[in-house]
């Protein structure tokens, strides 16, 4: 599909960094191009040094019961040092990577800083990927990760009442779902959602998708690749379920507090506006920045650019306001 619509430009600072540092991941995703994402994934993941941050954090791996019938999960806990006397906020965190890739320690970089600076737990869940792990293995293996957190919040040290669900990308996605899910089934009560550009819907019809066709990280044919591996023929068909692409869900009331945020120059930027507009049309709260002229995950992947500290900032002082809200 061609599309008429002009592309907004890219941040000249955006793209000096991606050209310089990231080209590899100007190539679209194509099914034959999983294993190279993956390994890039990888590589790119968090080390243990890394993720001890100097001594200030101590960490864990786990394997914990999956859905029903399914296998275990592995879930990553870091925690500041010295606070196990403490019962803390946790953001929980899905991984980015289009449904294809990624794991448990990856595209956690900017989130982890924020295991001292705001004091809490940081779980980050390795769900299912597809193709080999189709619709509804992701969604399902991050809401038992859920559950699990809050059935064990007391051993892990952990405020039940403060449980933000957080992503990006696919990860953005997969948060938006399992705050559904929790809704839906009457699960554990998640505090907030924070959501980095979310990937919520399957059919593909956007400007925004047309626009960003060919150009870009993630760009249309990237996406559809995606969607394809996770849902198969289904993909774009009516009965597609909203616990796999959120945007398909009638009713957004009663959510969590939802911060959301995305580029102006991506292909979820109208399917995240349209995700805002459409829990405040059903009474609920929503933070949405728009970014000028980020590539898809700027935030995450060019922490040194001025619009990236920008947006990690934004997002911040949301977090900042979700838990000092629960001290009142």
């Amino acid at each position: 599909m061609s599309s008429n619509h002009k592309a907004p430009p890219y941040d000249a600072e955006g793209v000096q960094f991606v050209t310089t540092y990231l080209p590899g991941m100007l190539a679209p995703a194509t099914l034959e191009r999983i294993p190279m994402l993956r390994k890039k994934a990888e590589e790119m993941s968090m080390t243990d040094d890394q993720l001890r941050q100097g001594g200030k954090v101590d960490f864990e791996e786990r394997q914990v019961p999956g859905p029903q019938g399914a296998p275990e999960i592995g879930l990553l806990i870091c925690r500041p040092s010295g606070s196990n006397q403490q019962l803390l906020p946790c953001l929980y965190y899905m991984h980015g990577g289009g449904m294809i890739t990624g794991n448990k320690r990856s595209t956690i970089q900017f989130l982890a800083d924020w295991i001292i600076s705001f004091n809490v737990v940081f779980v980050s869940v390795e769900y299912r990927l597809a193709p080999e792990h189709p619709d509804p293995a992701p969604s399902e293996d991050c809401y038992a990760g859920l559950v699990w957190i809050s059935e064990h919040a007391q051993e892990l040290g952990i405020d039940a009442s403060q449980i933000t669900v957080s992503g990006t990308s696919a990860g953005a996605g997969l948060a938006a779902a399992i705050a559904l899910m929790a809704r839906d089934r009457n699960g554990p009560k998640i505090q907030g959602q924070l959501l980095h550009c979310p990937m919520l819907d399957d059919r593909d019809q956007t400007v925004s998708t047309q626009q960003y066709d060919g150009i870009g990280i993630w760009d249309r044919q990237s996406n559809i690749v995606g969607w394809t591996a996770l849902l198969g023929d289904q993909k774009g068909k009516p009965n597609v379920s909203p616990y796999a692409a959120p945007s398909r869900a009638q009713d957004l009331s009663n959510l969590p507090p939802a911060y959301i945020s995305v580029s102006s120059a991506e292909v979820f930027r109208d399917e995240d506006i349209d995700y805002a507009q459409r829990i405040w049309q059903a009474g609920g709260i929503a933070e949405l920045h728009v970014w000028p002229g980020g590539y898809h995950g700027f935030n995450l992947f060019g922490l040194k650019t001025t619009l990236s500290k920008q947006a990690i900032e934004a997002s911040a002082n949301w977090y900042r306001r979700l838990l000092d809200s629960h001290k009142k």
